[in-house]
């Protein structure tokens, strides 16, 4: 078991390269299931959840590399359709691979997926939409067993709620479905854009990504391609958020601006300077930051459920009195006992959050509850005066790429230490 020490109290100056979209990676390793040939995914961050896909895909037959943050996919060999519990086990994510796998091969045996304990993350939204595709469904003793003999085929869906996993699950399944495919209130986050941009590389008739809905023409087969895994917004903002919360100053290298701007208006509302040039991002933050009146999370454009215990840690030290609502997940508030234990003034009530802003953090010992609870563990640790140990930090490792080594460069004191 590992765990970080950070002295507190350095302001953060220097580049900061962003990493490649953990959100990307995971769809996209899926996606190249349904391709002949090779996929070779660019700008892949080296992630513990991009290494459990990279798992699954070798566990079905797959040829799976991974060097210098590229992975190279060789579906061809694929023989086996059944995802094992463990690996199930170990990410939320891992559901992604049943729409491909489904599409694919027309069978998949999974079991549910583990992962972040943030409350109730349903997959019947998945199960729906694939029954409506031809899928038949019987679970035994937690186990999924799912199967389209008659092969997949077109259909008009209409989600409930934007999922962006289930957009996604349908996405896969439907690129190579006998017709056509119709999602309404589809999921609009960039992620999705950068999945189905890889899959009309691959030879997918897709449209629509980005906006509520997606129309998917079948196609016989798809190949394999080079292809480059767009900026992570989440890891963007939490650099951004941890900036902020030292007072420091920051230069974002290799960004995705268009995937920003509710995030950049919120850090404009928090007195910080953006200045925004082609792909990188010039930030300056003085204490104390400006404190904001009321945030709620929201499907994308809106606010993002991942940076909401992000943008907490900045505003525990903010000049004034933040609002917080959650309204995506019933269990995200989990982080909010060590931010009180480091000094913070919050309340919560149900899925509200009250911060009212100190003048210090201190250190403390906590532990990262689960991957964007342990960013903000990090933040506020970095803002933080005196020493603060951070235990758990397998969660963080699922989503930033070695961010002990990007802090050190940026002046921070931190080491990661095994215990």
């Amino acid at each position: 078991m590992q765990k970080f020490f950070i002295q507190g109290g350095q302001k953060l100056e220097g580049d900061i390269p962003v990493q490649g979209a953990k959100n990307s990676a995971l769809p996209i390793l899926s996606a190249s299931l349904l391709c002949d040939g090779e996929s070779v995914l660019e700008n892949c961050p080296e992630l513990s959840d991009v290494y459990s896909a990279c798992r699954i895909l070798t566990s079905a037959g797959c040829q799976c590399t991974m060097q210098e943050r590229v992975v190279c996919v060789h579906a061809d060999t694929l023989r086996n359709s059944e995802i094992p519990e463990n690996l199930m086990r170990e990410m939320r994510s891992s559901i992604i691979f049943l729409g491909a796998m489904l599409g694919r091969t027309g069978t998949c045996t999974l079991g549910y997926p583990g992962g972040c304990e943030l409350g109730s993350r349903p997959i019947d939204w998945h199960l729906q939409a694939l029954r409506k595709m031809g899928v038949r469904v019987r679970e035994e003793n937690g186990v999924l067993f799912c199967s389209a003999l008659g092969g997949l085929h077109g259909a008009k869906i209409h989600l409930q709620f934007p999922s962006v996993g289930a957009t996604e699950n349908i996405m896969l399944a439907a690129v190579l479905a006998k017709g056509d495919t119709v999602i309404t209130n589809a999921a609009r986050e960039p992620e999705i854009t950068d999945l189905a941009n890889y899959l009309i590389r691959c030879g997918a008739k897709l449209t629509g990504a980005g906006t509520d809905t997606i129309r998917i023409q079948g196609v016989q087969k798809l190949h394999g391609c080079t292809y480059r895994i767009m900026p992570d917004r989440i890891v963007t903002a939490t650099w951004l958020a941890a900036a902020a919360a030292t007072g420091g100053n920051v230069r974002l290298l290799h960004t995705d601006l268009n995937s920003l701007e509710g995030i950049l208006d919120v850090l404009e509302q928090m007195q910080c300077q953006c200045s925004c040039q082609a792909d990188h991002i010039c930030f300056s933050a003085a204490k104390p930051i400006h404190a904001v009146k009321y945030l709620k999370t929201m499907p994308y454009p809106g606010f993002p459920t991942d940076t909401q215990a992000i943008f907490m840690a900045a505003l525990c030290t903010a000049s004034g009195t933040s609002v917080m609502e959650e309204t995506i997940f019933e269990n995200r508030f989990r982080h909010v006992d060590a931010l009180i234990r480091m000094g913070a003034d919050i309340r919560t009530i149900g899925r509200v959050a009250v911060i009212r802003g100190v003048k210090q953090l201190h250190g403390a010992c906590v532990s990262a509850t689960d991957l964007r609870g342990g960013a903000c563990m990090l933040i506020a640790g970095l803002g933080a005066q005196g020493q603060t140990s951070i235990t758990d930090i397998s969660h963080i490792d699922r989503g930033y790429d070695r961010p002990e080594i990007l802090l050190q460069n940026l002046g921070a004191k931190i080491q990661r230490v095994s215990a």
